[in-house]
């Protein structure tokens, strides 16, 4: 199930908040400029290549490049047999930024993101279905887990533009990881 956990950045052990309703979840991201939607469950093979998804989604995926101005959407994928997946979930768990907003659209697995805001870190869980935009500028960062199993949509503007900036704050060290919070939420 899709959880948002928010913390305080001074008491980071426990969430002082926990959601699980998408229509609550959604208005709270709603306030700091974070679009959340869940999108319908295409019927796509296992093997699905990145043009049968695009396809399946294709409506979504044209209602979003004609809201928000997208040009180009691709597909990733990481299993947990990538022999490179340690280091695939290193490059994302710092705290940074982007100067592009951060698509991401789940077709399989999950994934949790943390958003912060001024004092509090929003933690959400993204399972299959899951559409999350984070606009550019807001300080976040990436776990995929030890072992990651997950497949996205990404949108883009200009690929070159979601290159990270990273903050140097510590912040994300010291918030639970995806172990902690991806178990506990179900």
């Amino acid at each position: 199930m899709t959880t948002l956990s928010i913390f305080h950045q001074s008491q980071p052990d426990e969430a002082h908040t926990v959601m699980t309703d998408p229509g609550a979840i959604g208005d709270a991201l709603a306030r700091h400029g974070v679009r959340f939607e869940q999108w319908p469950t295409r019927d796509l093979p296992a093997d699905a290549s990145q043009e049968q998804i695009l396809e399946a989604y294709s409506e979504e995926v044209a209602r979003l490049k004609q809201e928000c101005g997208f040009q180009t959407a691709d597909v990733v994928s990481l299993n947990p047999d990538n022999p490179q997946k340690e280091a695939f979930r290193q490059k994302f768990l710092d705290e940074h930024t982007h100067s592009e907003d951060e698509v991401r659209f789940f077709v399989r697995g999950q994934g949790l993101f943390y958003l912060h805001f001024g004092d509090q870190v929003y933690a959400l869980l993204c399972r299959q279905n899951d559409l999350i935009s984070v606009p550019d500028g807001t300080r976040h960062w990436f776990d995929m887990g030890p072992e990651p199993q997950f497949t996205c949509i990404r949108l883009f503007t200009n690929p070159e533009g979601w290159v990270a900036s990273f903050t140097g704050e510590d912040i994300a060290s010291r918030l639970p990881r995806y172990e902690g919070l991806a178990g506990v939420a179900g």
